[in-house]
């Protein structure tokens, strides 16, 4: 959008002090997270998209997820994730990405934070779901929204408990996630009859109206900045969400939604890692250098935001480049994440990685 098109927010909200509605009210739902990645491309100061790397990756990608048969029944296949296909499912997901964020340490992989279950040691993302699977099995009920608001019941050493690591370094930012927990508590008892199934029922089927429900009603999951003078929209957390139920019920059921497609890459701090090892993404030297030192970016700086920004556009041009060689692919920008993403987990534990991630706390991933 140029700088003389008028702003959609601003005609939304003058049409509606005016009352004026029809089609308008009416239209599809649109989370404006592509068109704020593709802002924050063409601004961009300190991160290129390679075009010619970009459509090699996306040749190998292709070539990698027809070989492993990679599609919404891979999601399943991991180990902790859900098994069953019903309203406990849907409550362990929105759980999941309620809290899902923030999970990198400097310290060694012996020292880091991590879950132990099932004789298994979890790090990152799967110490998340290790911890809640770990408190259902305890008796805890950490996917119940009533419990998030007994502070009774749910109090500070009971979230310990469910989020004890068996080493010295505790959960990252912990007292983020209980407030997460309580937020969400109290929205869904105000708004939706204490239950995120309504969220659903209010999104009619619609994944963009179920990102802009959250983004909305709830703060946490509300992930904006400004870049160039414009809000930028990347609602990483609610975009998964949406990505997790479709992935999780195969698009059908609590996961069915006509316009998935809509759903972008989830902007992280993996994701643009990934894309640098594979050529797709040229930082400037004062970027990649302070990366390589492992150096934190604050949330909301120029840098972080063209990292997410940038990411979100590259894998759109990944998709389309996909689709433009092979088109009759069953390819969206979530199974691309998800694929690039534990194409990284490989790597991690093989000791191939090419650059750090960058390094940004913040709840928002």
């Amino acid at each position: 959008m140029s700088d003389d098109e008028a702003d959609p927010e601003l005609l939304e909200l003058l049409r509606k002090s005016l009352g004026l509605g029809g089609s308008f009210q009416n239209a599809p739902a649109e989370t404006r997270v592509l068109e704020s990645a593709e802002h924050v491309y063409n601004n961009s100061i300190d991160i290129a998209v390679d075009s010619r790397g970009t459509k090699a990756a996306a040749q190998m990608i292709w070539s990698l997820m027809q070989q492993r048969n990679y599609c919404t029944k891979t999601w399943s296949s991991h180990k902790l994730h859900p098994k069953t296909k019903d309203e406990n499912a849907v409550n362990f997901i929105f759980t999941m990405d309620l809290l899902n964020f923030s999970f990198f340490s400097d310290k060694s992989a012996g020292d880091r934070f991590c879950v132990s279950y099932k004789g298994i040691r979890w790090t990152g993302y799967w110490s998340l779901v290790a911890a809640l699977q770990r408190a259902l099995d305890e008796g805890i009920p950490i996917t119940s929204s009533d419990f998030w608001q007994n502070e009774t019941e749910c109090t500070e050493a009971i979230l310990r408990k469910v989020f004890r690591s068996a080493t010295e370094e505790e959960i990252p930012l912990f007292a983020e996630r209980l407030r997460c927990l309580r937020e969400a508590g109290r929205v869904l008892y105000e708004r939706f009859d204490c239950s995120f199934l309504n969220c659903l029922v209010e999104a009619d089927g619609s994944a963009a109206a179920l990102v802009n429900l959250l983004a909305e009603n709830f703060s946490c999951f509300r992930d904006e900045t400004i870049y160039a003078g414009k809000t930028v929209k990347f609602y990483k957390r609610a975009q998964i969400l949406v990505a997790d139920l479709w992935a999780c019920f195969e698009g059908e059921g609590y996961g069915a939604f006509y316009d998935i497609d809509k759903i972008t890459m989830f902007a992280d701090y993996r994701i643009p890692q990934m894309l640098h090892t594979l050529g797709c993404l040229r930082y400037s030297p004062p970027l990649e250098h302070h990366i390589r030192q492992l150096k934190p970016i604050d949330k909301g700086h120029s840098w972080e935001t063209q990292l997410r920004g940038c990411s979100i556009w590259c894998v759109e041009l990944l998709k389309r480049e996909i689709l433009r060689k092979h088109p009759e692919t069953q390819v969206n920008a979530i199974l691309i994440d998800f694929f690039l993403y534990d194409y990284m987990q490989e790597r991690q534990v093989a000791g191939e990685e090419e650059i750090p991630h960058h390094r940004t706390r913040s709840i928002w991933y």
